[in-house]
């Protein structure tokens, strides 16, 4: 594909020849001659002496290298990658040994692949891909421009909306964590009535869990992007726009509003609100709320330039604390002698 084509189709601004042949997009370090990069911190800036690449995503032209001139180089660098990568997709139509209900209702343009299950009263929208292995339960309503990939599971009565990816192994609705204990001790599992919600736009990224209510429902509102190894907990809400990172578990409850980016491991111990705009750094724990455009991190967590100083100074506890010792041997021994 030409360069030139590339810049017309992302509407960028073009320096440098434009017949040049483009094959393929890669990072500075790795791409080669006939390939596109970018780049989006200025601080690489001098890696690009050292790239073959034939031509760069940037904010401005770069000397000596064909450049598409970009307002957000990196949201533009994922644009011109869509145009080369196509994932795989089954065979347009349902595949003869996947098992669908006669009740259930699939959208024109369907992609359902062998060994996909899909259960009575399902409504699934237009252009779905349903990889081998997916199983939907009954009563799932699903919108428009779906996919999921092997081993994940819509489970009864949950709604998905439109352009909602789920990624291998991902679980929606499975039973919230309840239980009440008798008198003896033991324990009795408290019935998941309710369910769970994903809105317009979300992505969930493998061996995810959004766990259905006890009662009314679990949402990840529109835009939500969650990764792998995810737990929300039941009737839990993910805000807007959300960012959750790898291996972070929000307990029962905890709801989150717009913009909130939780990093790795966080944990969030339920019944609480992140408000607008938070940032959670990774390894937090979250015990209370959080107020909007705050930044936190620590277990228990509280303001991260606080923590930041607090950290530095944790490594020299030991050399303190002997210091607080000697200081207050010395009093003890002035306070005897006057």
């Amino acid at each position: 594909m030409k360069l030139k084509r590339i810049a017309e189709a992302l509407d960028c601004g073009l320096e440098g020849d434009g017949e040049t042949e483009i094959r393929g997009v890669r990072g500075m370090e790795q791409a080669g001659p006939g390939e596109l990069t970018f780049l989006a911190n200025p601080k690489y800036a001098p890696k690009l002496k050292n790239t073959r690449a034939s031509a760069v995503v940037a904010s401005q032209a770069i000397p000596g290298l064909a450049t598409l001139i970009s307002r957000n180089p990196y949201h533009d660098f994922a644009r011109a990658l869509a145009m080369f990568y196509q994932a795989p997709r089954p065979a347009p139509g349902i595949h003869p040994l996947a098992s669908i209900a006669a009740s259930a209702t699939i959208g024109e343009g369907a992609s359902i692949g062998p060994f996909a299950a899909i259960g009575e009263n399902v409504t699934i929208g237009r252009n779905a891909v349903v990889h081998p292995h997916v199983v939907i339960y009954e009563g799932a309503q699903i919108g428009d421009d779906f996919t999921a990939h092997s081993h994940a599971v819509v489970r009864e009565f949950c709604q998905v909306g439109d352009r909602v990816i789920l990624q291998n192994g991902v679980v929606i609705g499975g039973d919230g964590f309840g239980f009440a204990k008798r008198e003896d001790g033991s324990h009795y599992k408290i019935a998941q009535s309710g369910v769970t919600v994903i809105e317009d736009d979300v992505e969930i990224q493998s061996l995810t869990s959004v766990d259905r209510a006890t009662v009314g429902e679990t949402r990840v509102k529109r835009g939500a992007k969650i990764d792998s190894l995810v737990q929300i907990g039941h009737a839990c809400v993910v805000g807007e726009d959300n960012i959750i990172c790898s291996q972070t578990g929000l307990a029962g409850s905890s709801i989150l509003e717009k913009n909130v980016l939780l990093a790795g491991q966080v944990g969030v111990s339920g019944h609480l609100t992140i408000h607008e705009g938070a940032i959670v750094y990774a390894q937090s724990g979250i015990g209370g709320d959080v107020p909007a455009h705050t930044r936190v991190s620590g277990s228990p967590a509280f303001d991260a330039s606080e923590w930041l100083r607090a950290i530095t100074a944790f490594p020299r506890l030991p050399e303190l604390l002997r210091t607080v010792r000697e200081l207050k041997k010395r009093l003890q021994e002035l306070t005897q002698t006057s």
